[in-house]
């Protein structure tokens, strides 16, 4: 469906920064148009999530089949592969792109202790309709408070979060 949609590779791959600061490349299926991470300069007067983040709510860069991708968290998939390797966990913060570490306050770092992962406690607790300080709080909160049974309830409530499509843009 990505391929038949609009030309341009299936998966998407990104840089991102991980456990301990260290770089990786990160897969999703790819939700935009090709080439869009160069449009993004473009956009930033259109950025809703602050200067940390970079957020449209309806970017134009996103393509129809991206759209229901994004909704349905489908797009995350290719992210299992990151987990494989050992760069990801089925749960912890979302991994950031390096131009957002480079704006981090003292306190964010603390995101980069543990592995990023494919869901986390924004995920479930909002996602986009999170503010995005609120949203490294609750990074920053579950990296101090982490164990089994908490990462074991942040799963369970994934499923739910998904398929409700709560915050899903």
């Amino acid at each position: 469906a990505v391929k038949l949609s609009s030309p341009g590779p299936v998966f998407f791959r990104q840089v991102r920064v991980g456990f301990n600061g260290r770089r990786f490349v990160m897969y999703k299926f790819r939700t935009m148009i090709d080439g869009a991470e160069l449009l993004q300069e473009s956009l930033e007067r259109h950025n809703e999530a602050g200067n940390i983040l970079f957020k449209i709510r309806h970017d134009p860069r996103i393509t129809e089949v991206g759209q229901i991708m994004r909704r349905t968290s489908l797009d995350e998939l290719p992210q299992l592969f990151n987990v494989l390797k050992g760069e990801m966990s089925l749960v912890g913060p979302r991994p950031p792109v390096p131009s957002e570490v480079i704006k981090y306050t003292p306190k964010m770092f603390a995101r980069l202790t543990v592995k990023p992962g494919m869901t986390g406690i924004w995920q479930v607790s909002g996602r986009s309709e999170i503010p995005h300080l609120r949203a490294f709080s609750l990074d920053i909160w579950y990296v101090r408070k982490r164990n089994p049974l908490l990462d074991l309830a942040i799963l369970a409530v994934t499923i739910p979060a998904v398929i409700s499509r709560r915050g899903a843009c």
